[in-house]
């Protein structure tokens, strides 16, 4: 009876330490009242850069300040770093176009309009040196020439592409939401290769990726995250999220898999090997941070967010009434493990 009894004590302990482990350590305000999408880390430079309606605030990760606003990205959504070409490219999904800038001075290089309609997520592939637009409403992916930041081809998707990685080999990946798919592009024959049912996955957004053990992470609307074999396009396992995922990240020295959930949650994933997971813990962050950037150097972990009023009641011209954002209230949370 008393090895039953400290037995159990010492998984309550194990378990009431996973439970606090990652925490909000602090709240970067940021200046401006409107929407957000994704945030990307420049590594190199220790730089975040944060989609901001219609700019893009860059925070220097060492202070935590912003230090440039780069204007003229109406309707942001995405930021790809590529920093073996010094150069940041900015999805403009009102104004169907591409920004490049320069990642030291955040200076205009060129500003590239295409055919694509509404650019969401966008991938730098270093492997190919080619910039992948994903371009919601005209269900194709626009490809860019890094180098030359001109516009090579356009590849039919045939649905809503979200987001999308790279396996720096020469394979991309990226979720289709509609369809419930992972398509496979060969990022030298800028063609899709392999489409991949990931049911009982529903609308997938964020994917994230483990080459060294070829898994895809996709997180999906209906609070699964459904992992893959990228091989072979296998279910290897799904795992229950929070509500409102729009967003993953993999830790490679963590072996850690995050889901930043727009309930206020993160969902943490331990993978053990390619084929044992286990949700760790759940996080509590901040209603609305549903999209995730990892810093590798630090481990710590970046959502953005606002403070919201009450939520109207639905009428028949807006059945779907969103709560107001709080006047000055935009800030970017930073999580991290208080036990490292």
């Amino acid at each position: 009876m008393k090895k039953t009894i400290l037995l159990f004590l010492i998984i309550a302990f194990i378990s009431n330490s996973y439970s606090q482990t990652y925490k909000v350590s602090q709240k970067i305000n940021v200046s401006g009242d409107e929407g957000w999408d994704y945030l990307a880390v420049d590594q190199v430079n220790q730089h975040l850069f944060v989609s901001h309606g219609s700019i893009v605030n860059v925070i220097d990760l060492k202070s935590n300040k912003t230090i440039n606003t780069i204007p003229d990205t109406k309707g942001v959504h995405g930021i790809a770093i590529a920093n073996d070409l010094n150069k940041a490219f900015i999805s403009n999904g009102k104004d169907n176009s591409v920004t490049i800038v320069n990642l030291k001075t955040f200076k205009l290089i060129d500003k590239v309009a295409i055919e694509g309609q509404k650019p969401d997520a966008i991938l730098y592939d270093q492997f190919s040196k080619k910039v992948l637009t994903y371009n919601a409403k005209s269900n194709d992916a626009t490809v860019i020439d890094a180098n030359t930041n001109k516009i090579i081809k356009t590849i039919p998707l045939g649905g809503k592409p979200e987001f999308s990685v790279t396996d720096t080999k020469g394979l991309i990946y990226v979720n289709i939401e509609d369809k419930n798919e992972i398509k496979t592009i060969d990022a030298n024959k800028l063609e899709v290769t392999a489409s991949w049912s990931i049911a009982p996955g529903d609308e997938p957004s964020g994917l994230a990726i483990d080459p060294e053990t070829n898994r895809l992470f996709s997180v999906c609307s209906n609070n699964l995250m459904v992992i893959v074999n990228l091989s072979n396009g296998k279910i290897i396992k799904t795992l229950p999220i929070g509500e409102g995922c729009d967003g993953v990240v993999f830790d490679p020295e963590k072996k850690l898999i995050f889901s930043s959930n727009g309930e206020g949650t993160i969902t943490v994933v331990k993978e053990e090997n390619a084929n044992t997971f286990s949700v760790l813990e759940t996080v509590k962050t901040q209603k609305g941070a549903r999209t995730i950037a990892l810093n590798k150097t630090t481990h710590q972990l970046y959502l953005p967010t606002a403070d919201f009023g009450i939520k109207p009641e639905p009428t028949k011209e807006n059945p779907q009434p969103r709560a107001s954002l709080i006047p000055n209230s935009f800030m970017v949370l930073v999580v991290e493990n208080n036990a490292k």
